[in-house]
């Protein structure tokens, strides 16, 4: 039975401790060596952040016009006023908890040295091709510059200076001092980490985001990994051993953009070819995490020629090659591209082998290469600089080229954020919540979702002390549930709570996907809760929810949705006997796209296929049922 409460947060208790925090760096803004109130809450709260952010000191950023620094990005992380690589004065509307810096570990360093024209770079006809292309100050010439870039580095075609680790070591070092001067545990926390970036086979996205758990003083001694090194997975998660044993720190990483790797994001063998070991899966499973489902190439939660019974599932798709456009061979690399997909396949797998390779939790992120993590639809600051607000075509502009095809700017979303439940805003709390998977992440609101399971939950434990109950008699999103007693179903709770600044909520979903007595996966999608009084169809099918979006002003009302949605969950169709994942979709109310504001803006004549209003939304961490 549907039931929409309200849920007393503040009731939930909050401990206060005092820690000290030194940090040479003086300014307002930065780290000082003052004691610092950290608030601790043993039932956490949701702190949001970004990881996947490049400054102009990633090599296709800073080709493509990029010259803000990871500086600037935590300043404007923070909510202070910046100026756009395109020279506009900015501000985030809501400064995010945490931030991090994830500049290409290929290349790093090097960008600065091409646009300087130095010496040793123009000995590369490549390079000093790059050079004059920027010098002469023609964004089209800036952009096809950028494409090159990530076509040969595709290919492992980059020169080789711009692969030479000397110049890394100067760039990595900076990028620390940037992290532990803005670090400031309890108001604003950062990490280190850097983008590893696979493009296998010329293209195929394999890219990873690695994490670091302590200060910048361990990772100082280490170098990133290069591709230039490596491509194999393999060895990245070797790499990340070695690092560990050699320093005590700990790292993982986030894979992103399966919807660009050519159905290699959840291939099921290993990166040459060989079978999966059961060795394999757990160290996968070790050292990643957490899956990008939402980011501005696009989303990768699920594709509708996979899951034709979700209505959303057509949600920003960039389905029509890899990262440089190679077509894909058939529909049949989209099986081993999707999150839904690959996690039906990893349950199926772990009972071949004893271990399940895909068992990831959610997360979403920009990926911008602006510095500018802006996620608000009405100052979207775009994914590179050729594409900011200050370019009024920015919704034709090429925005990635390869294979005679491209990507145009409208397709870009601007997307997303993570939710990490955690019991402090400090790196150790951040970190560990992360590598749990108590995650969960938004095409850019700050909803909050929280979602617990259990056998002994009950619809009683609906309320103020809902997230006591769920730690007490179940687990939180991002675990396993095992087996209870007899035919018993577990079950669920379910808390979501609109961005106060934001639209109300639409409709909660719970996404079931199972392995049958066959070995054969299945999903199931449940309208677990919604705002109004609409009621299921014949087949299931909730209404739509209405749309308020005003198409000449770009404005919209919440006189739909509802404000926070709160419901009991049990599946209607368990069997104890199989394994099975749930978790949770949240929609919003319809809302107007930054493509809409573009529109306005600039009185711009688009074609029918660029969208205008849109439903975002936020995906749980899942809860994995395994039987006994």
């Amino acid at each position: 039975m549907l039931r929409i409460t309200t849920f007393l947060l503040a009731l939930i208790l909050i401990i206060s401790c005092k820690t000290e925090t030194k940090n040479e760096d003086t300014t307002d803004t930065a780290a000082d060596s003052t004691a610092v109130d950290i608030a601790v809450n043993p039932l956490k709260e949701a702190y949001f952040g970004d990881t996947h952010v490049h400054t102009g000191w990633s090599f296709d950023a800073g080709l493509d016009g990029a010259t803000l620094t990871p500086e600037d990005a935590y300043r404007y992380a923070m909510g202070e006023e910046v100026t756009s690589n395109s020279g506009i004065k900015t501000r985030i509307k809501k400064p995010y908890d945490w931030f991090l810096i994830s500049d290409h570990s290929d290349g790093m360093g090097t960008i600065n040295e091409v646009i300087d024209g130095n010496p040793e770079m123009m000995e590369s006809d490549i390079l000093k091709g790059w050079n004059e292309a920027f010098a002469s100050g023609e964004e089209s010439a800036a952009a096809a510059a950028k494409s090159e870039v990530i076509n040969l580095q595709s290919n492992g075609q980059l020169p080789e200076q711009v692969m030479d680790p000397k110049w890394m070591k100067t760039a990595w070092n900076k990028t620390i001092d940037a992290a532990e001067k803005f670090n400031q545990p309890g108001k604003f926390t950062t990490f280190t980490a850097y983008e590893w970036t696979v493009n296998a086979g010329g293209g195929d996205n394999l890219h990873r985001n690695i994490i670091y758990r302590d200060g910048g003083d361990k990772a100082r001694g280490v170098l990133p990994l290069t591709t230039f090194e490596t491509e194999e997975p393999k060895k990245l998660w070797a790499w990340m051993a070695n690092y560990e044993q050699q320093t005590g720190d700990r790292v993982f990483a986030i894979p992103h953009n399966g919807n660009m790797s050519n159905g290699r994001m959840y291939e099921e063998q290993q990166f040459d070819g060989t079978p999966m070991t059961k060795e394999w899966a757990e160290t996968r499973q070790k050292y990643e995490r957490l899956m990008e489902l939402f980011q501005y190439k696009g989303q990768s939660e699920a594709h509708p020629w996979l899951s034709p019974e979700d209505e959303f599932a057509d949600y920003e798709l960039w389905d029509r090659g890899n990262l440089v456009l190679k077509p894909k061979t058939s529909k049949e690399a989209w099986k081993t591209e999707y999150y839904r997909e690959g996690l039906k396949s990893g349950m199926r797998i772990e009972q071949e082998l004893g271990a399940n390779p895909f068992m990831y939790g959610s997360n979403s992120a920009s990926d911008t290469h602006t510095a500018l993590s802006s996620l608000d639809e009405s100052e979207f600051y775009g994914k590179f600089k050729t594409v900011e607000p200050s370019n009024a075509e920015r919704w034709k502009f090429p925005l990635v080229e390869g294979n005679n095809d491209a990507y145009q700017g409208w397709e870009m979303a601007a997307s997303g954020t993570m939710g990490v439940w955690a019991e402090s805003n400090t790196r150790e709390a951040l970190w560990e919540a992360m590598y749990n998977r108590e995650t969960f992440s938004t095409t850019g609101p700050r909803l909050k979702m929280r979602f617990f399971g259990g056998f002994g939950i009950t619809e009683g434990d609906m309320g103020p002390e809902m997230a006591k109950a769920g730690y007490d008699k179940g687990v939180p999103m991002g675990s396993v549930l095992n087996g209870g007693q007899g035919d018993q179903s577990p079950g669920f709770l379910i808390h979501v709570v609109k961005d106060p600044d934001g639209a109300n909520l639409d409709r909660v979903q719970v996404i079931k996907g199972w392995v049958d007595a066959n070995g054969k996966t299945q999903e199931k999608i449940y309208e677990a809760a919604w705002a109004g009084d609409r009621e299921l169809d014949g087949n299931g099918k909730l209404p739509a929810v209405g749309n308020t979006v005003n198409m000449e002003t770009a404005a919209y009302t919440n006189d739909i949705g509802a404000a926070e949605l709160t419901t009991f969950w049990s599946d209607p169709d368990f069997d104890p006997s199989l394994q099975a994942f749930y978790y949770v979709r949240v929609l919003e109310i319809p809302t107007p796209r930054w493509t809409l504001f573009d529109k306005i803006r600039h009185d711009l004549d688009l074609p029918d296929e660029v969208p205008l209003v849109h439903q975002e939304r936020g995906v749980s961490s899942p809860i994995w049922y395994t039987p006994e």
